[in-house]
This record gives structure tokens, sequence and C-alpha cells, in this order.
């Protein structure tokens, strides 16, 4: 049986959330670039593995998937008992697994969509020579702020956003937070304590570092 593929681009937020998952895992696997320069995602062969042309796409022997969120989830349960378990500790208790399902669509549905427009203003548009729109940094930091301080008092009470133990409601943030360390919107995490020792917890930890290499 062939091994762990990903299809993917190692600078993509996307991306990053499956090969954190892989090297939470100790688990061996074969990025395969895709150049998002040169619209390699929007063509075949690589619209055979996701219709939507984005990145990533995931190959585990015959099984294919797609979209980044799922094939962590694919990951935490398929190789359940090797590496870091990211799920919660008892998560075979509905209540608990629904609380990380709810961190998950949180981050996906209210940081992500604000997190990744400033990552795009702030970083990815001076990467290609564009120019930042400081009025749409400060819309956006506005909304960010918001998110951040449910999760302040989030983690006033449990020392990750879905309790106790690190899960992959943490995991999903770290690769846009990377991203936002080195900007100006630093300060919102800055600013909030609990944040602030939550991210340095999650982009301290030896798969983190391997993929911010």
């Amino acid at each position: 049986m062939a091994g762990i593929k990903v299809f993917g681009n190692a600078a993509s937020t996307s991306t990053r959330r499956v090969l954190l998952a892989l090297h939470e895992k100790n688990l061996d696997f074969e990025l395969v670039n895709i150049d998002l320069k040169d619209g390699e995602h929007k063509k075949e062969p690589f619209l055979s593995r996701n219709p939507f042309g984005k990145v990533p796409a995931f190959e585990d022997g015959d099984l294919k998937l797609f979209e980044s969120r799922a094939i962590t989830q694919y990951i935490a349960h398929r190789y359940e008992s090797q590496g870091t378990n990211l799920l919660p500790a008892d998560f075979k208790n509905p209540a608990h697994y629904a609380i990380m399902a709810i961190g998950m669509e949180v981050e996906a549905h209210q940081f992500d969509p604000v997190a990744s427009k400033l990552v795009w203003e702030q970083v990815i548009k001076n990467f290609v020579g564009l120019t930042t729109d400081q009025a749409v940094v400060a819309e956006e930091e506005a909304k960010l702020a918001k998110v951040l301080d449910v999760y302040e008092a989030r983690l006033k009470e449990f020392k990750y956003l879905a309790g106790d133990t690190f899960t992959l409601t943490d995991l999903h943030h770290i690769p846009v937070i990377q991203y936002l360390l080195g900007t100006p919107t630093k300060k919102l995490f800055a600013e909030r304590p609990r944040v602030n020792e939550w991210v340095a917890e999650v982009t301290k930890r030896p798969a983190s570092q391997k993929i911010h290499q």
C-alpha cells in the first residue's frame, strides 16, 4: 500500500494544519509541492484530487481526502494510538467530543476568516509586492479582538480551548497565529494574558516548530 501523501504548499496555512497533525502523530509522509503561483491547484491532475481547486489534498493508501480540517480529524482518529492524542481524553464521551467540535467550528467560522484576512493584508501582500490596506487591517483587528475576548474568558477556565489537554481545536489555530506573530497584530494576543500564555504554549510545540522552519 502506498504511504501518506499531502498535495499542497508548505507556505499555505491549510496545508500546514495537515502537516502539523502528521508531525504530532510522528507519521512518515510525502509532501508533494503544488505551485500556487503557477495555478497548479486550478488544473488537472490536482482538480481530480480536489474539485474546488484548493490545497491541500491528501492520500493515505487508497483513501483520498480534501479539506484540511476533515483531514486532521481523520488523522487523529485513524492514528489514535500513535504520537500525540489530538482528541479529548475521553473522546468517546459525546459531551466532551462536542466541546472540541464547538471549538473547531469557532476556529473555522469566527477566528480563521478574520485572521486570514489579516495575514493576507500584512504578510502575503508584502510578499507579492502589493500595498497593505491599513483601513482593512483596523477593521479586521477589531473583529479579531472580539473573538480573542471570548478566548480569554475560556482560557481562564481551562489550559486549552477545549479543556485541559491539547486537541485539534488548538492545532487548527497554529498556522495562522504563526504568521500573525510576525505582524503588528501580535499585540492583540499580547494584550490578553491567558491568550498570550496559550499562544506561547501551542507555538513552542516541536511539531509547530517543524512547520515554521
